[in-house]
């Protein structure tokens, strides 16, 4: 009899979720793609690959939501039809006829958990996947649609077009900026570009070589004119470098190992490569205190390069500035032969590419030049000397393959003689922080969702018990009075996830918080039932 009466109660209770669920999903999962088709401007294919993507993401909230409802609804007409009262005069317990509330609360419960900590990020990064996928069509579509497009994940970079050709990859009447601080840091106008994208691991790399381009920097640059002008940047996650996007393995390794979070790798790299421009100025500083016409030689595949130079100075972005006059003897690598010598009054060194692995480019700005055979010339614009390798007194000075270790604040003052610059120190800083608050809202992470996870039984036990309590009333009733309580806990959690990132407020605070809620709720679930038992 009381297996009957479970299965025909549970029966009752499944039916209403299901639908509950279904309903609120359809809704819930058009609300859940505005903003990727808002800010990436996702197209219609996307649109229902990014539905399914973030399912899990829904289901996380629907799934609670809808068995709440079922849970207030099934006992109150349960309770309001006398059915509870003909049950408990047979000899049933209140208690055995909330075993199938239960049950659903505990399978939601789990369901939940393994959602938010398993299942929803691996959608995610399918997501992260499609949406890298299209990368160009997002550029482009964005551009047609607003005339310009932010590149993710700093907005660094800015590209505006007049007019876009999607089928042969081309912009036309092209400015792309470059911001440092909220300011311009260079500017570069061309009458078209084409774009290419270099897929990676963990982000795209978008290649634009412009054409007829006169370049902008900053203040006091001036301008300089090229016929074909490459620029590089790199096209960052859209989704996923967020920890509440990952899977609680990942936070572990997160936690043991912080530069496997890709924003602080990406941060760890800027400080390397800002590390190993100061150790190269310091090198080449040196060489000229200690012998001033001595030449400082740099080496590519092909060819190397000697010069000579009045002083070594570092400006921003990992870059030397060669005080002039600047003097330069090309050679061919192979054979060793001269090929013409360079002199201009000002020339620059600048990293490119990977910051753990860089090449060096020099730029001079309107050299003079005598190629071998005598013939002499002068350049218009900047000319520029690109692939040559950092040189071996360098790289020897850092070699480790823990990059966090090789950018300690004490590996950094023993490698620099005049000691790092302010650049170096904010970078480190930065990064400390960096570390510090992914550290922080791991842990947040993993307890908001826990609290939430383990809240659906209390949440859908007082929806029970507030449904057998509002049998008189309408039917909605319990359910109205119920969700307080189930949204204080959502309130609970998200102020201690907030409370918890304060830098200015203790760890434990936050967490607190979010326990201190899921104990009230449970509190009020023994309340109560105690008062059902006792009536």
């Amino acid at each position: 009899m009381i297996f009957t009466l479970h299965r025909y109660i549970f029966r009752e209770l499944f039916k209403v979720f299901a639908l509950s669920a279904v309903a609120l999903t359809l809704m819930l999962s058009l609300g859940s793609v505005l903003r990727p088709i808002q800010e990436f401007g996702a197209g219609p294919r996307q649109v229902l690959y990014l539905i399914v993507y973030f399912l899990p993401i829904t289901l996380t909230f629907v799934l609670p939501m809808a068995a709440l409802f079922a849970a207030s609804l099934v006992y109150g007409r349960f309770a309001a039809d006398n059915e509870l009262d003909a049950c408990r005069a047979s000899g049933v317990s209140l208690l055995t006829l909330v075993y199938p509330g239960l049950s659903m609360a505990i399978m939601v419960a789990v369901a939940n958990l393994i959602l938010s900590f398993y299942v929803m990020p691996v959608f995610i990064h399918r997501a992260e996947k499609t949406l890298r996928a299209d990368a160009k069509q997002i550029l482009f579509r964005n551009i047609r649609r607003t005339g310009y497009y932010k590149m993710p994940p700093d907005d660094r970079y800015r590209v505006y077009a007049d007019l876009v050709d999607v089928r042969n990859d081309l912009l036309l009447g092209v400015v792309i900026t470059e911001l440092k601080d909220n300011k311009i840091k260079s500017l570069i106008t061309a009458k078209s570009a084409r774009v290419y994208f270099d897929p990676h691991e963990r982000f795209n790399e978008v290649r634009i070589t412009a054409y007829d381009v006169y370049q902008m920097g900053l203040e006091g640059e001036g301008g300089f004119y090229f016929e074909k002008l490459p620029v590089t940047a790199e096209f960052g996650s859209l989704l996923a470098d967020n920890i509440k996007f990952k899977k609680v393995d990942e936070m572990k390794k997160i936690r043991a190992e912080p530069i496997r979070f890709y924003p602080v790798a990406r941060l760890a790299r800027q400080t390397c490569g800002q590390f190993t421009a100061e150790l190269l100025v310091e090198d080449i500083a040196s060489g000229i205190d200690a012998e001033p016409n001595k030449p400082y030689s740099l080496h590519s595949d092909t060819k190397r390069i000697e010069f000579i130079a009045a002083e070594a100075t570092l400006s921003e972005e990992r870059q030397v500035e060669l005080a002039g006059p600047v003097s330069v003897a090309e050679y061919d690598t192979t054979t060793g032969q001269l090929l013409r010598r360079l002199q201009a009054l000002r020339a620059r060194l600048h990293m490119e590419g990977d910051e753990l692995a860089p090449t060096l480019t020099m730029e001079l700005d309107n050299p003079t030049w005598r190629q071998l055979g005598g013939e002499e010339g002068m350049a218009a614009t900047r000319l520029r000397i690109r692939g040559l390798i950092l040189p071996e007194s360098v790289t020897a000075r850092f070699r480790t393959k823990n990059v966090l270790e090789a950018i300690r604040t004490d590996t950094v003052n023993a490698a620099l003689a005049n000691g790092p610059s302010s650049q170096l120190t904010a970078l480190q800083e930065r990064l400390k922080v960096c570390i510090a608050k992914t550290l922080v809202e791991i842990k947040a992470e993993i307890h908001s969702r826990l609290v939430f996870g383990i809240g659906c039984v209390a949440m859908i036990m007082v929806g029970i018990g507030l449904g057998i309590m509002f049998k008189d009333g309408h039917l909605l009733s319990a359910f109205g009075a119920s969700s307080v309580p189930a949204a204080l806990l959502i309130i609970c959690i998200m102020a201690g996830k907030n409370v918890t990132k304060n830098p200015g407020v203790r760890i434990n605070v936050g967490l607190l918080l979010m326990w201190g809620g899921l104990t009230l709720l449970c509190l009020l679930v023994a309340q109560i039932y105690r008062r059902l038992l006792k009536n």
